[in-house]
């Protein structure tokens, strides 16, 4: 793949509804797009960063110097064998995987055309749909909790999870539990508790969770082990996974009974799949993690969530209106009368094509590598 061309484009999109987590509140989707010109292949790409380092370290002005002056003058003008080999070409720079991702990811589009496969057969995935899930950010109070997840359970989504932090967890757990004793709940600290609230964590026994994701510090692998052994409740692990070495590590201490596999998190979907199979290995459930994405991010993660491990968790990966009232990609991802959303495939099932006008109407940059 001769790399001719690099485009990174700046958008904002508004939520239709504000999306509150434990560390921020967000208002609109701020996000980076690659455009990556390869012959006569085109391969678009988001980039999952945020506009400040609140998820992890990077965010969208870290991305943009990375990409600018690191990635782009190294691959411009230079054939690229594979994704593979180009996050191998990149283990010169330290972390910085949601940068290397965004590249790593217009890649394997441009591989898909040229070899005429779709991405699901790239990676290897099986399943023909997925099953979604709902993530419900924090709300001003129970009730309008109450009302988003009856909305959401109406239109049959698999599994509700809801955001929870210091001072909004175990009374708001006990007042959905009240209202919806059988539904498959799961709650996300992102990492916003410490071991000191163990106790809280054995209370939450209680209400018969599916899991509960991501409790303690990113860098806590160790400390998850020590919480895992003391509660019922399987711990899930997100930030703590940013490699397969950080799988690996996770699974050997016994940290965690399930795992949200991110693909930009982790760096891409090459090393995804690689966490992926240990887990399949492993017997550890997989579910495929959403961060808010706009079309394009969303469709490679559909794509990603079909592969075998994946059959038994429900996924963030919603329909487009989840989160927005325009998407760049037509048509829109939408979700079937079963909740489930289908998987593009060789036979063009469904296909989605980036809408190139919505793009430049939430356009707010545009910088040029040629």
């Amino acid at each position: 793949m001769k790399i001719d061309r690099i485009d990174i484009i700046h958008v904002l999109n508004p939520f239709s509804h504000p999306f509150e987590t434990s560390f921020a509140r967000f208002e609109n989707r701020d996000a980076l797009l690659i455009k990556l010109y390869s012959e006569d292949c085109i391969g678009w790409a988001e980039c999952k960063a945020f506009f400040g380092p609140y998820y992890n370290p990077e965010d969208n002005a870290t991305v943009l110097h990375v990409l600018r002056d690191l990635i782009i003058p190294r691959i411009l003008h230079t054939d690229i064998e594979s994704p593979k080999a180009f996050m191998e070409s990149m283990r010169f720079i330290i972390g910085n995987r949601l940068a290397k991702a965004a590249i790593e990811n217009a890649l394997w589009e441009i591989q898909a055309q040229q070899s005429g496969k779709s991405l699901k057969t790239l990676l290897g995935g099986t399943q023909e749909e997925i099953k979604v899930g709902v993530s419900l950010g924090m709300e001003k109070n129970i009730a309008a909790l109450l009302a988003q997840i009856e909305k959401y359970l109406s239109l049959g989504y698999h599994r509700t999870k809801i955001k929870i932090k210091p001072g909004k967890d175990y009374e708001v757990i006990k007042a959905i539990r009240k209202e919806y004793p059988d539904i498959m709940l799961t709650i996300d600290a992102n990492s916003a508790y410490t071991l000191k609230d163990m106790p809280l964590f054995k209370k939450m026994d209680e209400f018969h969770l599916e899991y509960i994701e991501q409790p303690l510090g990113e860098s806590d692998i160790v400390d998850h082990a020590v919480l895992q052994k003391e509660i019922q409740t399987p711990v899930c692990l997100d930030e703590s996974i940013v490699s397969y070495e950080a799988a690996l590590a996770a699974i050997r201490l016994k940290s965690c009974k399930v795992i949200n596999i991110k693909s930009s998190r982790v760096g891409g979907l090459y090393e995804a799949k690689r966490i992926h199979d240990i887990c399949v290995e492993h017997h550890i459930p997989v579910w495929c993690g959403g961060m808010t994405e706009l079309g394009i991010g969303r469709v490679q993660n559909i794509s990603f969530a079909s592969l075998p491990g994946f059959s038994q968790l429900a996924h963030d990966v919603a329909a487009s209106d989840r989160y927005f009232v325009q998407d760049i990609t037509s048509p829109y991802v939408q979700i079937t009368p079963r909740c489930t959303i289908i998987v593009p495939d060789d036979n063009n099932t469904i296909r989605y094509e980036v809408d190139e006008k919505a793009v430049d109407r939430m356009s707010t940059d545009h910088w040029i590598f040629k």
